[in-house]
């Protein structure tokens, strides 16, 4: 064990936020994200419906009956019985579960297992936790290098699933039980697309590809889409779970950040080496001074700062050392009108929150400035 004296108070996320675009398993990733300190903002950028009869839906099952696969993942029970019934309808349903038979089928867990049941089905394996992290061992575990395997999807796809199996040589084919449609509420897609316009976030996650077309999309229809692939290309960093999530992305040009094994927990420890790494640190009246996106770090000390401060540190940071005028800092003040004196208040707050007034330096008659340390100045005078 490590001295407890030596850790840090705070998690490597703590001044961080971060924007959440899943609709399945969005509380898992967010609770992942709080426990290392971030403020995480959830918007489901998608909705799931059951189908009740689809083209996508009719093509995978005529091919399974057709060409049989080496594995079936039935990952839940209301999608399986529902893949099921609308097999019957389309006459091919006692085709269906014959081919079902023959094949290694996995069941994700005891709910799962017991729809299987009911078609007269049996499983060859199911894992007592419900997790499909751990059917995925399994298969990885088997070897599916050249074998064809069916995964039923449930909603949004499986974070990594697929691409973890078709990486390892596996041709999937995926068997769509549901359709995405946009959110019923489009209020907190729309509250998350203004933080990342604003610079209110420091990362965006994805989870799935139809996610990330429909952040795109709605953005996009609110006139808004230039606006936010510039936040993402330059500001907001776009973390995506795996190559086929980040897809709809990469069409617009944006390059984004992805884990080597396409899973949540790898997603959020990347997330705690890239977001860290990307904030500025700079040597500041003989201190270290790192800046987040509505914290700040002195000497390793977490101090939050008020949005206000936030915008005022930010102008000063991006010429150390150099004097910003007043004029300019207001400019910078969300909101703050034309008063120069909502500048001198906001510039107290700011120090009182950092701990260490002298960090800031007032020019008489011109502005403020960093108080860079002397033999800092010459690296960072063309910033």
């Amino acid at each position: 064990m490590h001295d407890e004296q030596q850790r840090p108070d705070h998690g490597p996320l703590s001044g961080f936020t971060v924007g959440v675009t899943a609709a399945r398993r969005a509380d898992e990733l967010g609770v992942l994200l709080q426990r290392r300190g971030a403020t995480v903002v959830h918007a489901p950028a998608l909705r799931i419906v059951p189908l009740a009869d689809d083209g996508e839906l009719l093509t995978a099952t005529k091919e399974l009956v057709d060409n049989a696969p080496d594995v079936v993942v039935a990952t839940t029970a209301i999608g399986f019985r529902g893949w099921v019934e609308a097999a019957d309808g389309w006459g091919l349903g006692e085709e269906l579960l014959e081919r079902l038979r023959g094949v290694e089928l996995l069941a994700r867990g005891p709910k799962v297992k017991g729809a299987v049941r009911a078609q007269g089905l049996t499983e060859e394996w199911s894992p007592s936790s419900e997790s499909m992290a751990e059917v995925l061992d399994r298969l990885l575990e088997e070897g599916v290098d050249g074998r064809r395997v069916a995964v039923q999807l449930h909603g949004e796809p499986l974070p990594g699933f697929v691409e973890s199996l078709r990486a390892a040589g596996a041709e999937v084919i995926p068997v769509p039980v549901y359709r995405w449609m946009p959110p019923e509420d489009i209020g907190p897609v729309d509250r998350l697309v203004d933080a990342a316009l604003t610079r209110g976030l420091d990362a965006l996650t994805f989870t799935s590809a139809p996610a990330a077309a429909s952040l795109l999309s709605r953005a996009e229809d609110r006139g808004l889409l230039p606006e936010l692939l510039a936040a993402l290309h330059h500001d907001v960093l776009p973390a995506c779970v795996g190559p086929v999530t980040a897809l709809p992305l990469q069409a617009h040009g944006i390059d984004t950040v992805q884990p080597e094994r396409f899973r949540l927990g790898p997603l959020v420890q990347l997330l705690c080496q890239e977001l860290p790494g990307r904030a500025r640190t700079l040597p500041i009246a003989g201190h270290q001074v790192q800046i987040r996106g509505h914290a700040v770090l002195v000497d390793g000390a977490l101090r939050p700062v008020p949005p206000a401060g936030m915008s005022l540190l930010r102008a000063l940071a991006r010429r150390p050392g150099w004097v910003v005028a007043r004029a300019e800092l207001l400019r910078a003040l969300p909101g703050a009108g034309r008063d120069e004196h909502a500048v001198e208040t906001a510039m107290a707050r700011l120090r009182t929150a950092l701990g260490a007034p002298k960090l800031i330096q007032t020019v008489v008659k011109r502005g403020y400035r960093l108080a860079l340390d002397p033999a800092a100045d010459s690296k960072y005078a063309d910033v």
